[in-house]
This record gives C-alpha cells, sequence and structure tokens, in this order.
C-alpha cells in the first residue's frame, strides 16, 4: 500500500482546472481520491451521485484516482482512507487565505498535512461557480469542463451541447 493523497471539493461541477490538479497529483502520490463532499450547507445543481459520476467518467483513464462522496469532517474521511496528505489547488492569493485557515485547522484536528499545487495559468480564471454561471446563460462551457460535464450542463440548464 502506498502513499494515497485526497483531492477534496465540491466539485459542482468539476472543471478542467480541477482535472489539472488531479492529474498531476496523481504524478505524486500512489492513489489519489477525489473526495466528493457532500455539505448540508450548499444546494449544489447536480446530487452528489451525479457529481460522482461525472467524475469517475472524466477520471477513468487515470489508473490511480478513485472518486468517493463523503460527508462531514474531512479529517476523519482521510483517516477511513488511511490518508495523511490533502492536496488542494490554488488559483490566487484569495484561494490561499481561506485553504490556509483550512488547512491548519486540519493538521491542529490530526496531523493531516496540506499541500497546495498552483493552478495551471490556464486555468487561473476557472471556477464551478463561474462555469455554472456561464452555462445558466446558455453560454459556451465545452472548453472549460470535460464533455460528459458540458451535456450535463445543457439538459439540466439548456444551451449549446
Amino acid at each position: 500500500m502506498g502513499l494515497t493523497a485526497l483531492c477534496p471539493g465540491t466539485f459542482d461541477p468539476v472543471t478542467n482546472g480541477h482535472l489539472d490538479i488531479i492529474e498531476r497529483a496523481g504524478r505524486h502520490f500512489d492513489t489519489v481520491v477525489v473526495a466528493v463532499l457532500e455539505n448540508p450547507a450548499k444546494q449544489p445543481l447536480f446530487s452528489v451521485e451525479e457529481r460522482v459520476s461525472m467524475l469517475k467518467e472524466a477520471t477513468s483513464e487515470l489508473g490511480n484516482v478513485e472518486v468517493d462522496p463523503f460527508s462531514g469532517l474531512l479529517v476523519d474521511y482521510a483517516r477511513l482512507r488511511g490518508s495523511s496528505v490533502i492536496v488542494k489547488g490554488l488559483r490566487a492569493v484569495t484561494d490561499f487565505e481561506y485553504e490556509i485557515q483550512m488547512a491548519q485547522m486540519n493538521r491542529s484536528l490530526s496531523g493531516v498535512e496540506t499541500l497546495f499545487m498552483t493552478t495551471a495559468p490556464n486555468w487561473s480564471f476557472l471556477s464551478s461557480s463561474l462555469v455554472r454561471e456561464v452555462a445558466r446563460y446558455g453560454g459556451d462551457v465545452s472548453g472549460l469542463v470535460p464533455a460528459v460535464v458540458a451535456e450535463r450542463l445543457a439538459e439540466k440548464l439548456g444551451g449549446p451541447r
């Protein structure tokens, strides 16, 4: 059994920026578990089952990537999965301000370390909320998300297929 990293998130929906981080993390860890958060405080566009399904399809060619839903504390899920490392992508300084607090809390609670990866420059502007907004207004998001996600967004919201 090798080193397992968690890539947690809501992934509502998964974007090409998320996939970039997942792929790159996969080059450094034996297993990457994409941990899809079921957060009762958020009202996602897609159910957790839909988000897991889209992620599984989008990562199907990555042999060391697993996709799994979770709820509750990430550190509890990390313990359950036998992982002591969380990988998070950072787009900008504003991401860092929030993520550093989470990383320090997770380390304080359980000793789990967080490694930050900077987003590739071509995805630094991209967020799930921005993709949802563009799709809601009928914009073409096909270059921003995997094909399966563009299709599911079009089914839910209308717009280009």
